[in-house]
């Protein structure tokens, strides 16, 4: 909690103020977690941790919209960082495996640069009205309920 949730509230504290000081409309930034949405994906105190770091970004969000200040999150999925290879003490390739065995987007291995180039979107003028998002980069991780059987069905056979 002091780390994932008093830090970032006095980074955003900070950084709003020195913002709202010098006028400057734009963009702060949290990362949480795909345990920010989905509980049973981490350890209680990470999951508690960042459900409460989502409500401080929306909070964020509606207090500094008034100064032009756009706060948002993004919530990716197990991404082979050396911080989580050390957490589980897995070598990368285990990481990502374990997220691949997992994921719901097949054929595509999340990277450190696929949340980079989210946070560059909320950055961006194209992000320009979001605010109090939270952007998932999990590949629908956290929308699919994994407790039903699946089976995947040929998209001819989908009525649409």
């Amino acid at each position: 909690m002091a780390t994932n949730v008093r830090g970032v509230a006095a980074t955003i504290k900070y950084s709003a103020r020195a913002m709202v000081a010098k006028r400057i409309r734009g963009s702060i930034i949290c990362t949480t977690s795909v345990a920010a949405t989905a509980a049973g994906t981490g350890p209680h105190g990470y999951t508690t941790s960042k459900h409460a770091l989502l409500g401080l970004v929306k909070s964020a969000s509606s207090e500094l919209g008034a100064y032009g200040i756009r706060v948002n999150s993004i919530s990716p999925f197990g991404v082979a960082t050396p911080l989580s290879c050390k957490a589980f003490n897995f070598e990368p390739q285990e990481v990502e495996d374990q997220s691949c065995s997992h994921a719901n987007l097949k054929g595509v291995v999340l990277k450190a640069r696929h949340i980079a180039e989210a946070a560059l979107f909320l950055a961006s003028d194209e992000a320009s009205y979001i605010s109090g998002h939270n952007l998932a980069v999990d590949g629908g991780f956290s929308v699919v309920i994994r407790s039903y059987p699946f089976t995947p069905v040929d998209p001819d056979s989908l009525n649409f």
